[in-house]
């Protein structure tokens, strides 16, 4: 048996193979044989498979756990699209042996449209898998999509364009929207990868949010706000009926919802989420994807394979390796599918290796994922990853597997254009969701980054004038530097007022939270634009959830009022009509874009660099001043902000002023300007500015 090794090539084994032939990886139960099924797609009253032919496949004498079958001998039509499922055994031990049809664990492109048959109990709707696509061409097996349409994504422009870490800043976008009604209601539905791309490009109008100002022909609403990274909530394709997308189902595929717009007449997933990548590479965006890989919701290997990728009821298993979570002490526990299955990670077999080809000792589940990360990486070109849930993939020898081939592969993608490999790295991020921020995940270079979820609880803390700590500066401090929390460097910690995971005490929106802890409506804009300056001057990566540039708030609640939805966690919609129905939020909006366009810009907040040279506490007082940028440069930034309701007498008198000592020295030939305001600052004013409650000064030497 050959011992696991290096990658040296970025496309793995089996993607050769399905080249020119179906084929199907891992079978529990092999007799009978595996087959393939396959036709064309009918529309109708039930959609049906015509020209259904079966064919089983054939054992590799190479590999016993690989099954193939040559395309050329499936009798199909040079040119046409076909709809096929693999028939197999189901092998979880209550299903007596039952044949079930599958989709290909591995296919491209999925279409429910069309969903296998109904099966007797213990069989629900929810086993009912939907048919593979693939088009056959001259004796090969082209990916498509339901019409046909091919293609791949071209490289270009030079990633040397895209920006650095320490430079980006990443917008998270959820894939469900809303919008209100013409008679005042709330309607809830899918911003397609068409709808997305329409916030990108000016001449590119929306699908199913068409209606909307910010995706009109014209509009370029991301390029607007100055955002250089996109992150979707994870685009694969999901059981689920879409909403936040992390019941992931067949991870080689694009969501079919997404790539399914109300005009249509059929999804073409494929060709409109390369089109929406394309349009953000083409316009300096990197384009991040958020991967679910603790758990999956009715992946076929549940029925093919069950026991080498998933493991079904870990509390009833303690002693299992792949039980517990990766927490330590008294914070381990079983660990948590959510509703999905959890996979195995820790469990070993003797098998065929889809990346390398190679018959050695493997996870399944690990070299699944492993193959499923290179199909986005090759062919959508993504730039980087989220993990979710990391505590619940347990497995850190795997994490690490998965960052270095990550990384690797951008690598070889930057270095084919001819630049260096530290130029690649550092606009490359492998970063994980684990909240309760386990450093060693970074000291032992598993992960590159982390959810920095402390930033949120210190910064909303002191945004209520709140200590957090054991005292409002270190509340401060610790937000605005993470390093006084364990961080060597800002790239590693991706900093956020809000999450998409809004449930809960202090996690939700923005608006909400501060309406929640009594503050009037008429003075939430101001603490709106003070939450943005502490983000944007912040020691770290920020990352905006969408809607929050304009102080979104909530729309779904159960009834108890409470931010959640069926006992989830909640997935409230971005409403971009409210950016034109209330004059203070599109002021919050363009606040937040100049500071956005100046963070990104600014090399002052490109390092690590930050001191914190006055503190004001007298008199009910909050008024921390830091400096970031290497003490003594040119490039320096100067943040003043007011935590408290103190502002200066008679602002506007030009005798009114607030002193703050310590301000660095103005080199020759330059001067200080504000920058939310875009305003110079005469030279007797450094330092001297009055101040207003609530409210924070962003300051540049230009």
């Amino acid at each position: 048996m050959a011992e696991p090794l290096k990658h040296t090539s970025m496309t793995p084994d089996i993607f050769a193979k399905r080249d020119s032939n179906f084929v199907l990886w891992r079978v529990t139960n092999s007799i009978p044989p595996p087959e393939l099924i396959i036709g064309q797609l009918q529309l109708g009253a039930p959609v049906s498979l015509v020209g259904e032919q079966h064919f089983p496949l054939q054992q590799s004498a190479e590999f016993p756990d690989l099954w193939l079958i040559s395309a050329d001998d499936c009798n199909l039509s040079d040119g046409q699209v076909y709809h096929y499922w693999f028939e197999v055994t189901d092998a979880r031990s209550d299903r007596s042996n039952q044949r079930i049809r599958v989709t290909d664990p591995m296919a491209y492109t999925v279409d429910w449209r069309l969903i296998g048959p109904r099966l007797n109990h213990p069989y629900t709707e929810d086993d009912r898998y939907p048919t593979a696509v693939v088009q056959y061409q001259d004796g090969k097996l082209i990916p498509c999509d339901a019409g046909g349409e091919t293609g791949t994504l071209e490289e270009h422009p030079p990633l040397l364009s895209l920006s650095p870490n320490n430079r980006t800043v990443l917008y998270e976008l959820p894939t469900t929207w809303t919008r209100i009604g013409s008679a005042g209601e709330r309607e809830i539905g899918l911003g397609t990868f068409c709808d997305v791309t329409s916030l990108i490009i000016s001449g590119v109008g929306g699908e199913n949010f068409s209606d909307l100002e910010v995706t009109q022909p014209g509009r370029s609403y991301l390029m607007e706000l100055g955002i250089n990274a996109l992150e979707l909530l994870p685009p694969a394709d999901s059981f689920y009926q879409r909403q936040w997308g992390y019941g992931t189902t067949n991870f080689f595929a694009p969501d079919y919802e997404l790539g399914y717009a109300v005009d249509y007449s059929w999804p073409a997933p494929n060709r409109d989420l390369r089109a929406l990548i394309d349009a953000c590479h083409n316009r300096g965006l990197r384009f991040f994807v958020d991967v679910v890989m603790a758990f999956s919701r009715n992946n076929a290997y549940l029925a093919a394979a069950t026991d080498d990728f998933f493991i079904l009821k870990p509390g009833d298993h303690p002693s299992d390796p792949d039980a517990h979570n990766s927490r330590t002490g008294l914070s381990r526990e079983i660990r948590n599918g959510f509703g999905s299955t959890l996979f195995r990670y820790a469990r070993m077999v003797d098998a065929y290796d889809p990346v390398s080809g190679q018959q050695m000792l493997l996870s399944p589940a690990r070299q699944l994922m492993k193959a499923a990360l290179l199909r986005w990486m090759n062919d959508f070109h993504v730039d980087g990853f989220r993990l979710d849930s990391v505590e619940n993939v347990y497995n850190w020898d795997f994490v690490r597997e998965y960052k270095d081939l990550a990384r690797d592969t951008w690598r070889q993608r930057f270095t084919a254009q001819g630049a260096a490999a530290a130029e690649a790295d550092e606009r490359f991020l492998v970063v994980g969701e684990e909240l309760h921020e386990p450093l060693a995940l970074l000291e032992q270079q598993r992960l590159d980054g982390l959810w920095h979820e402390q930033f949120k609880k210190y910064i909303r803390s002191a945004l209520l004038g709140e200590v957090e700590d054991t005292d409002f500066e270190t509340t401060v401090r610790k937000a605005i530097d993470c390093r006084n929390l364990g961080y060597s460097d800002g790239a590693q910690a991706i900093i956020y007022l809000t999450s998409h995971d809004v449930e809960g005490y202090r996690n939700e929106r923005l608006y909400n939270f501060f309406q929640n802890n009594g503050v009037l409506e008429g003075e939430i804009e101001k603490r709106v634009k003070l939450a943005f300056v502490c983000l944007l001057t912040a020691v770290g990566v920020p990352m905006i959830l969408a809607g929050e540039e304009f102080a979104d708030q909530h729309d779904l609640f159960d009834q108890e009022g409470n931010v959640k939805q069926e006992g989830g966690k909640q997935v409230d919609p971005v409403n971009f009509s409210r950016l034109t129905q209330d004059d203070w939020r599109n002021r919050v909006k363009e606040y937040v874009a100049s500071l956005i366009k100046f963070r990104t810009s600014s090399d002052a907040l490109t390092v690590n660099d930050t001191a914190f040279i006055h503190t004001d506490f007298n008199d009910g007082k909050r008024i921390i001043v830091w400096q970031r940028g290497v003490a003594g440069s040119d490039q320096v930034v100067v943040v003043v902000a007011n935590f408290s309701a103190f502002g200066t007498d008679n602002p506007h008198h030009p005798a009114s002023e607030y002193r703050v000592p310590n301000w660095p020295l103005t080199p020759a030939g330059k001067q200080w300007r504000e920058v939310s305001q875009q305003r110079d600052v005469p030279s007797a004013w450094v330092g001297r500015e009055p101040i207003f409650p609530w409210e924070a000064k962003v300051y540049t030497l230009v």
